[in-house]
């Protein structure tokens, strides 16, 4: 199936009490929830690091840190591995905790409208989103790479 110039496929990832919204080619995989390494001093939406691939992945509770829920479920949880945009060599890579499979869109201007009002977005939140008729969020990557930095760099 052709896509239109208009058209980009982007994913729906489910999280508890909602959804985040990015684009496909900013997941690399999904994986099975392993325990995490505790970072000490942490806090509490970095649920630690977990390896992939060689690499120890900082592994993010997106839920909490946007103030969705006071904490994230494990019981049929994955992990979605997401290609980070900072350009650190010592992080190319984060995790994100899912509640399930992300799930394929297709956005089109029709499908992708604002929904956020007029006050700030939550913490690590660029926008809010519906999709059809679906709200989600569009995570700010680049202000979590920065979080996850600063939180990390004693223990790097």
């Amino acid at each position: 199936m052709l896509m239109s110039s208009s058209e980009i496929r982007g994913v729906m990832i489910p999280v508890t009490e909602g959804r985040v919204l990015l684009p496909n080619a900013s997941v690399a995989e999904v994986i099975t929830l392993t325990t995490p390494d505790p970072v000490s001093g942490a806090p509490d939406w970095l649920l630690g690091r977990i390896p992939w691939r060689g690499w120890r992945l900082p592994l993010v509770a997106y839920s909490v840190l946007a103030g969705l829920a006071p904490a994230e479920g494990t019981v049929h949880a994955r992990v979605a591995v997401l290609k980070a945009l900072g350009g650190d060599p010592r992080m190319p890579y984060l995790a994100l905790l899912t509640q399930g499979f992300p799930r394929l869109v297709t956005l089109t201007h029709e499908v992708l409208m604002p929904a956020g009002g007029s006050e700030a977005p939550p913490p690590g939140v660029r926008s809010e989103v519906m999709v059809r008729d679906e709200p989600a969020l569009i995570p700010d990557l680049a202000a979590l790479e920065t979080q996850l930095r600063a939180v990390l760099k004693p223990a790097a």
